[in-house]
């Protein structure tokens, strides 16, 4: 007699259900499972038991209804039991309760949470137990077995995966951006692996031993199992993009063995929908672990995958506000209108991507995220942004209740707007700073948050105007300045550094106050009650003149506004970071940098001499002829390209304002004005530059 016996390696992928019991029960049958999307599943080889059993349920669990994303501790998504009718019966309830492993019990509790036993009753948990038949869809979304030589089946698709694995990283990159190799679901599988493999990371394949042996130890051979909530998913959330309920249960066991492997990844709400994609391109959980392993200890310099803390979050976050004040001018006003929270709507912005985005967007996404890391996505979410302000152009800011719930719907169905493909051209076409600029970016925005104590959710508070007392702005309207500044300088509260009113009018004594401090914001009011003001990044003692004029300097963060009688910020959309600076050799062409950029260009005076662009700079200058601040004893300039912004005189009793090419800007109030009053504002602390990547 010849046996045959199940391969022990597919133990891996079987499903396992996932049951939360909860303490309220209750009868919900609207949380049924609905994530299948009709595809025909295979059958097991070795149970005959199984198919029989399964084949009632079968047009059930079909359904082209897929979630967007569930919460893994509110719904109990597995089979609960059998009544005597033969149907499924499915527990829905309010909060969680613990059920231990069946037979020996007392051995999980101590294994799993020693000492906490008397704290469970508060922490989420989560159970997996063992489903009726375990199940690997037979479809064409699947990879062919290891039978199977696919490139003979498919050999149109081989020979794009022959033209992958020729490729250098730039030609994959526009390869990834195109959907070169979107289709069919093995070219993509075997493109993400061969991409996957090269990504810098000290992960190696021992990752896939190292599952085992991580599922061996949690679940051990128990039929049912019940974990605590992975600390670095934030609301327990998992997009279903599709997956039945081996799926989901298998995304579930490796986000808890990810919880157990890297014990430092406290944060990280994308790692759930990361692992969902993922799995539909892996052969195995133990390779989907693999994958995640690699995106989270990667060492390439060059490019960031994963962020791993509230801190490195939050400071992602902050670089996508000031890239959405940039680039999505006005949609502040859609929110602040509303008096809703802008940082709060930002907040959303990665989960925009990886949970709310349909499917086939989100792998799209994937594919160029895989080749290019965390840029792509601050370039889809603004172009989702951009989209979703055009929408908002057919109704007004009162139809919207909840504008973070609002934009959530319009990506899940942002095929009623735009293309993946025309997506991607609104996206590819934003110009964004270069790696190493948002790299620098990213470390002062942790600066910051470290400097305001800022480590968790529960230690972010909002900024407070502590006895705030301004003879030009109200307290609204300095918040609403405050908006617009870089956000981690937003952290900090306005300091007065200098008033016309108590310091007198002369630019020498505004020199001697402000000096020494970066950033700074200025505030005049005229005699016509019209109030306009600048941003200015670097510091004034940069000023500097010869015999051929003032020279300018700044960054591309300065701009300027008006607050009466309209509201509006003016900044042109140029790369250049505040705290970078280029000084140029013309040998070399070194780069230096200091606490804040200098561009070195000449002011024409008005006797007319010629401009002479002193230096030309490398990468981190976007354009060297660009003019944002300068000044001496004499006269102060604010913009210079076109016109003056601002030209303030050297008693600060009048000033005048024209069309400026540097931020786009048109006059700021009335051409000659009269100074009522001038203030000039700095942050409560001043921020040391972070360390930078060497050259």
């Amino acid at each position: 007699m010849l046996q045959v016996t199940s391969n022990i390696a597919c133990a891996h992928f079987g499903s396992a259900n996932v049951n939360v019991r909860n303490v309220e029960d209750g009868d919900n049958s609207q949380y049924e499972d609905q994530a299948n999307c009709g595809r025909p599943r295979s059958r097991s080889l070795y149970s005959s038991e199984e198919t029989k059993c399964s084949t009632g349920n079968t047009d059930k669990d079909r359904s082209h209804i897929r979630p967007r994303s569930r919460s893994f501790y509110v719904c109990d998504t597995a089979d609960a039991g059998t009544g005597d009718d033969g149907k499924r019966n499915t527990k829905i309830t309010g909060k969680p309760l613990i059920k231990s492993p069946e037979g020996n019990s007392g051995k999980w509790a101590s294994e799993e949470l020693p000492g906490n036993k008397e704290s469970l009753k508060g922490v989420s948990m989560m159970t997996i137990s063992k489903v009726d038949n375990w199940e690997i869809s037979s479809s064409s979304g699947m990879k062919y077995s290891q039978y199977v030589d696919w490139e003979k089946i498919d050999p149109e698709a081989a020979i794009c995966y022959r033209k992958i694995l020729s490729s250098d990283h730039y030609e994959l990159k526009a390869m990834g951006r195109t959907g070169f190799w979107s289709m069919p679901h093995t070219l993509r599988s075997k493109a993400y692996q061969h991409i996957i493999h090269s990504i810098e990371s000290t992960s190696t394949s021992a990752d896939m031993d190292t599952y085992h042996g991580l599922v061996g130890k949690i679940f051990g051979e128990f039929q049912t199992s019940t974990h605590p909530f992975p600390k670095f998913m934030e609301n327990g959330e998992i997009p279903r993009y599709c997956l039945n309920k081996a799926g989901l249960n298998s995304v579930k066991r490796i986000l808890i063995c990810i919880n157990h492997h890297f014990p430092d990844v406290s944060f990280c709400p994308i790692l759930s929908a990361l692992v969902s994609l993922l799995l539909h391109f892996s052969e195995d959980e133990a390779q989907c672990f693999h994958s995640i392993s690699s995106l989270l200890s990667y060492t390439d310099p060059k490019k960031r995958y994963i962020d791993r803390t509230f801190l490195t979050s939050h400071a992602s976050c902050m670089i996508f506000g000031d890239f959405a004040n940039k680039y999505c001018r006005g949609i502040w006003k859609l929110i602040a209108s509303s008096h809703q929270n802008l940082f709060e709507f930002y907040s959303d912005w990665i989960m925009w991507i990886f949970a709310d985005l349909p499917f086939t967007y989100a792998i799209r996404v994937l594919d160029v995220y895989l080749m290019e890391g965390y840029k792509v996505l601050y370039r889809v979410a603004l172009a989702l942004l951009s989209l979703y302000k055009v929408s908002m152009s057919s109704r007004g800011p009162h139809d919207v209740d909840d504008f973070r719930q609002d934009m959530k719907s319009f990506v899940q169905n942002v095929g009623r707007h735009s293309t993946i493909d025309s997506l991607f051209q609104r996206a590819f076409s934003i110009q964004l700073p270069t790696r190493k600029e948002l790299t620098y970016l990213f470390n002062a925005n942790k600066d910051a948050l470290i400097h305001k104590d800022i480590h968790n959710k529960s230690s972010f508070q909002d900024m407070e105007f502590r006895a705030f007392s301004s003879s030009v702005v109200t307290e609204t309207e300095m918040r609403v300045v405050w908006a617009w500044i870089p956000e981690r300088f937003a952290l900090f509260s306005p300091v007065q550094l200098f008033a016309t009113n108590v310091h007198g009018r002369s630019l020498s004594s505004f020199y001697s106050r402000v000096e020494g401090h970066d950033p700074t914001v200025l505030l005049l009011k005229t005699a016509d009650e019209e109030i306009c003001g600048a941003f200015l990044s670097s510091d004034w003692a940069q000023k500097n003149c010869d015999e051929k004029g003032c020279k300018f300097f700044g960054t591309g963060e300065c701009f300027v506004f008006t607050l009466r009688p309209g509201v509006e910020p003016y900044q042109r959309t140029v790369l250049q970071i505040s705290g970078m600076s280029d000084k140029c050799d013309f040998s070399h062409q070194k780069q230096t940098f200091s606490t804040s950029s200098l561009i070195s260009t000449h002011v024409d005076r008005p006797t007319g001499v010629s401009q002479n662009q002193r230096c030309k700079f490398a990468s981190f200058c976007t354009d060297s002829n660009i003019k944002f601040m300068a000044g001496d004893d004499e006269t102060l300039f604010i913009g210079g390209d076109g016109g003056h912004a601002l030209h303030l005189q050297a008693d600060l009793s009048a000033g005048c304002t024209e069309h400026c090419d540097t931020f786009e800007s048109p006059p700021l109030c009335r051409g000659c004005f009269k100074i009522q009053s001038l203030e000039v504002w700095g942050i409560q602390h001043s921020l040391s530059v972070p360390s930078l990547l060497s050259q």
